[in-house]
């Protein structure tokens, strides 16, 4: 199994989107997508061979860097990829020298934030009702200062 991480390219959008619309409760849509990597936050995906399992979006503005979206593909969820791929964006903001990557995660997404910690990222704060529902849900904040 070779894994790989790359940049994504518009022809990834497809599969961005089945990744996203089964693991995010309030997915992006594909015009949300198109519009991110118009705007020239940074895109990768994570692929074994053509396959994309998983995704993520940031946005550097050295010295500061925004985690916007990352997800790995369910079926391939505690395998170690979004590890993988988490410490494959924290490198790339490093080179590009910059200095804290915030972000927010559900309160609730308990694996997410259990990746975070694991890679040195710390509970900032909470905004409530930060997420649309039913259920409305807070955002826990959270850094990592590289």
């Amino acid at each position: 199994m070779t894994i790989s991480i790359r940049p994504a390219s518009s022809d990834d959008i497809t599969a961005i989107l089945e990744i996203e619309n089964k693991t995010n409760q309030i997915p992006w849509t594909e015009s949300q997508f198109i519009s991110s990597m118009e705007v020239g936050h940074y895109s990768v995906v994570l692929q074994e061979e053509n396959n994309i399992l998983g995704f993520a979006i940031y946005s550097p503005i050295v010295p500061e860097s925004h985690l916007l979206n990352i997800a790995i593909h369910p079926v391939y969820q505690g395998k170690g990829f979004g590890d993988k791929l988490l410490q494959q964006i924290i490198f790339q903001n490093i080179t590009m020298g910059v200095k804290v990557i915030s972000l927010e995660v559900r309160v609730s997404n308990l694996p997410a934030i259990n990746l975070y910690e694991k890679n040195g990222f710390f509970k900032d704060a909470i905004r409530p009702n930060y997420y649309n529902g039913p259920p409305k849900e807070d955002a826990l904040l959270m850094s990592l200062k590289i």
